[in-house]
């Protein structure tokens, strides 16, 4: 057999290298698919999702600046005709404030719910995805339910405190401190009400099962119980109770929704 190096050309005193074959493209994500994010993009998002939820809130306060007085006249309707007063120069100010703030959370609630599903949707999978999206316009009806229970029960948390009153202690309640009450009461309330919205997504990511809400039932109720006492203004009985009841029935309505999904 001839030698190799006698078919090379004249001058050339090295076999040519044979090419390297190219390397494989990268994986192209499909269309739908969500990328892979890093630290500084979820601060990045985290932070344009805050910023957008902030200025829907100023606009709702906007608004709710324009309707407070109808609305503060509405509030003041469970007292009964008993009037307020106002102790400090700007009390009055600051309470159309706390109104129009409130009313401002209440009026900008879905872009907030859009906006806190943009941002834990690339998180999930597909299927997970739609298992939950459904859940976040529900969690705008549960809010709305959860204010007019505020409303429906205030007229009793109301009744239930100024019935220790008598003529040596008459009722002469401070706007500032009505208002601290009513608005924390419909928060409370409304926020409350996402109670099952959060059991229901934990459940869709598989960090909770139906068998481990069930073994953990005295202390979830522990819990509300705590948390309705702490949360609900006024030191009634009333509000905690009601409160801390409507947690627990929805507690239970939605072990019985996870189990019968089959997690």
């Amino acid at each position: 057999m001839a030698d190799a190096d006698a078919l090379l050309e004249p001058g050339v005193t090295e076999r040519p290298s044979t090419p390297e074959p190219d390397p494989p493209p990268s994986p192209v994500a499909a269309p739908g698919d969500e990328t892979v994010m890093s630290l500084l993009d979820h601060l990045g998002e985290l932070r344009k999702r805050i910023f957008r939820s902030i200025i829907a809130v100023a606009v709702g306060s906007a608004i709710g600046f324009y309707f407070a007085t109808p609305v503060r006249m509405f509030l003041q309707e469970p007292l009964g005709g008993i009037p307020l007063q106002v102790l400090g120069i700007g009390d009055a100010f600051i309470i159309q404030v706390k109104i129009a703030l409130v009313i401002g959370i209440i009026l900008s609630m879905p872009v907030l719910l859009y906006q806190l599903w943009a941002f834990i949707a690339p998180g999930l999978t597909p299927p997970e995805r739609k298992l939950v999206r459904p859940w976040i316009p529900m969690a705008l009806v549960f809010f709305s339910i959860g204010v007019v229970i505020a409303y429906l029960v205030l007229p009793f948390a109301i009744t239930f405190l100024f019935g220790f009153t008598d003529e040596s202690l008459q009722a002469r309640p401070a706007a500032g401190q009505y208002f601290d009450f009513v608005t924390t009461m419909f928060l409370a309330f409304g926020l409350v009400m996402e109670f099952p919205i959060l059991l229901v997504g934990l459940s869709t990511v598989g960090i909770v099962t139906s068998a481990r809400l069930r073994s953990a039932r005295r202390m979830v109720i522990l819990g509300i119980s705590i948390f309705a006492a702490v949360v609900t203004p006024g030191g009634d009985l009333v509000s905690p109770f009601v409160l801390g009841g409507t947690m627990y029935l929805l507690y239970e309505l939605t072990l019985v929704f996870i189990r019968r999904s089959g997690r």
